[in-house]
């Protein structure tokens, strides 16, 4: 009893000595930014007050000039949901060490991962605004990319923990390699990587309201060219527009994920 008392003593020991290590970090991140700067706070705070008086009442007089924009916007992020899946599913197959065909391969498709999960989309559409020109096409290849990190990563931990007894089965049976993944992989990591994928399409239209401001079309552009017109109502009239698309998206989502269980 008195070793388990101590077993159990160490582990909070161990585990405050772990919070009291993380909270130091984070208050030490936070000092280094300025967070705990009081006179930046109050000397910002007028200008904050002033821009909110310049954005009240939001001004809609341009409505429907934004309803296209918004259009392509929700677009880019289908598509650009699309071709994430397109490009995830397979190179997450090759990430996972249970469907890889060779350590070399996975290492490899780990690496690719890990080179699109690195660069921001907005520096991606920075990139494919100057290769492609400006539009919306621009933006579908940057949330592709950048989201193919991201999602790959998702989808290869959802088929590194599947049920080993299953594929075993299969191989034991004689199945090819393509078998035991159509046959014992997918058919029980696909809610997973359903669910994954509809998280990631709420994500990629906020995401594509950003890509406009640089050049990638959608309503990011009208926000953009709003704000440098210092046309604060409209600014504000865009940005709720804006969030009216967002909770519409994200309430899709959820009847999604709820139909998918």
């Amino acid at each position: 009893m008195q070793t388990l008392l101590a077993e159990d003593a160490r582990r909070r020991r161990r585990s405050l000595g772990v919070g009291g290590l993380l909270l130091a970090c984070a208050l030490l991140a936070l000092a280094i930014t300025g967070f705990f700067d009081a006179q930046r706070f109050a000397d910002g705070i007028p200008a904050l007050l002033q821009l909110g008086s310049e954005m009240v009442p939001p001004n809609f007089a341009r409505w429907q000039s934004w309803v296209r924009p918004l259009f392509d916007t929700l677009a880019m992020s289908v598509a650009g949901t699309a071709l994430t899946i397109f490009m995830s599913l397979p190179l997450a197959l090759l990430a996972s060490p249970n469907t890889a065909p060779h350590p070399w391969v996975l290492r490899a498709a780990r690496t690719v991962i890990a080179a699109f999960r690195s660069v921001p989309e907005i520096i991606l559409g920075i990139i494919f605004v100057a290769a492609v020109g400006f539009g919306a096409l621009p933006g579908v290849l940057a949330l592709a990319l950048h989201s193919t990190g991201m999602v790959a990563k998702f989808y290869a931990e959802a088929i590194e923990h599947v049920d080993p007894k299953p594929l075993e089965a299969a191989t034991a049976a004689g199945a090819s390699r393509l078998q035991v993944i159509s046959h014992a992989v997918l058919p029980q990591v696909l809610p997973q990587l359903a669910d994954i994928t509809i998280y990631r399409w709420e994500y990629h239209f906020r995401a594509s309201a950003v890509l406009g401001i640089v050049g990638a079309g959608g309503i990011g552009f009208e926000l953009m060219a709003a704000l440098r017109l210092i046309k604060y109502d409209e600014v504000a009239a865009i940005l709720l527009c804006v969030l009216a698309c967002v909770m519409v998206v994200d309430g899709l989502g959820a009847a999604l994920r709820r139909r998918l269980k």
